[in-house]
């Protein structure tokens, strides 16, 4: 079964929170690399047709996941589970990057479903 990405390599955007970048793509797979830049924070989200993994691989943040606190830094790995409620924080000075592999079959930004958002998005 072919993975429903609307994502290509390459894809990036800019946010209010950072930016994000798509590295690789794959059967029912979508790899990104997101920088949250110092102070800021994704808004709290959940995805129908996604469960994601999170591993940081520079800086310091806090990942929110069904109301439970995971501290990231290098190294540090957390899963999203599909449906979960969760956010990811900059704590740091420096930029928190991290690498986000998604898991679905549909995967896309239309699946975000933001509960609360710093930057009034809907």
């Amino acid at each position: 079964m072919r993975s429903g990405s609307l994502y290509k390599v390459g894809d990036n955007d800019r946010r209010p929170w950072g930016t994000w970048h798509v590295l690789d793509i794959g059967e029912c797979h979508v790899v990104k690399r997101i920088v949250v830049n110092p102070g800021e924070r994704l808004s709290l989200q959940y995805h129908n047709h996604r469960a994601e993994r999170w591993t940081a691989v520079s800086g310091q943040g806090v990942a929110e996941i069904d109301g439970a606190e995971h501290p990231l830094r290098l190294g540090h790995t957390v899963d999203i589970p599909l449906k979960a409620t969760h956010r990811v924080s900059c704590t740091g000075d420096q930029p928190l990057i991290f690498i986000e592999i998604q898991y679905g079959e549909l995967l896309d930004e239309n699946d975000i479903i933001r509960l609360s958002d710093d930057y009034n998005r809907v």
